[in-house]
């Protein structure tokens, strides 16, 4: 008992620090100055933390420092996906949850061009819808046309410029949704999950936040917080 009851002030006492501007870019699971709808991360950091009893502290590092800050330990977390990092090692100074989301990209198109798709091996030797400056694994295969986002790939199977292209699952609901233009997901092109990455002098606090995750996951918040940015009730997908 007397444990346990040291275990809770500990975790009570100490403040985690992250930093709300890491992925700012990265929509719809952070999404910029929009303080009642941050996006599907932006949302979850500050439940899970507190579903566990945890204290955070919000820092607004530029983007670049992020990385930095967290080797030094003026940051204590970030949310990746080991499929990011060679091998899946993110780092001896850290330690990781359990998943949070699943994290996947897709060949989307248009709904009635989704059977067409459906063989990842379809994009061999094709034009084939890219964001300028992403890293894809299998480039090789198929010939790039660059666009500046994922909004503008969705912008860009509507107006028949390209027929297919390479997203996030999540992004390219998210802005199919706030655009109003329907999207299919096809073959799915690579696949992970997002997780906590925490320092380890933390890792006690682990426990903790892999129960809320689990609690949360369990309850229906976290596919609740998903299906706000990316499902519209005019379309299934």
């Amino acid at each position: 008992m007397a444990f346990l009851l040291f275990y809770s002030f500990a975790s009570m006492a100490t403040v985690l620090k992250y930093n709300v501007n890491g992925s700012s870019s990265w929509v719809p699971y952070y999404i910029p100055d929009a303080a009642e709808n941050s996006g599907i991360l932006g949302e979850l950091v500050p439940l899970i933390l507190s579903t566990a009893k945890i204290k955070i502290e919000k820092h607004n590092y530029p983007p670049r420092r992020t990385n930095q800050a967290l080797k030094t330990g003026l940051l204590d977390f970030d949310f990746v996906s080991p499929s990011w990092f060679p091998e899946g090692e993110m780092g001896k100074e850290f330690i990781r949850s359990s998943p949070i989301l699943s994290i996947q990209e897709n060949i989307i198109t248009l709904e009635q061009n989704q059977s067409q798709w459906a063989d990842i091996d379809k994009i061999t030797g094709e034009s084939i819808g890219t964001v300028r400056g992403y890293l894809y694994h299998d480039d090789d295969m198929f010939t790039r046309v660059d666009f500046a986002s994922e909004k503008q790939l969705i912008k860009a199977l509507h107006k028949d410029r390209v027929k297919a292209a390479i997203s996030g699952d999540l992004p390219a609901l998210y802005w199919a949704k706030q655009l109003k233009m329907p999207i299919a997901l096809a073959a799915v092109h690579s696949s992970g999950v997002l997780v906590m990455r925490l320092r380890k002098e933390h890792s006690e606090m682990m426990p903790q936040i892999n129960l809320a995750i689990a609690q949360l996951k369990s309850d229906g918040i976290i596919q609740g917080i998903v299906d706000k940015y990316t499902k519209d009730e005019q379309y299934q997908q």
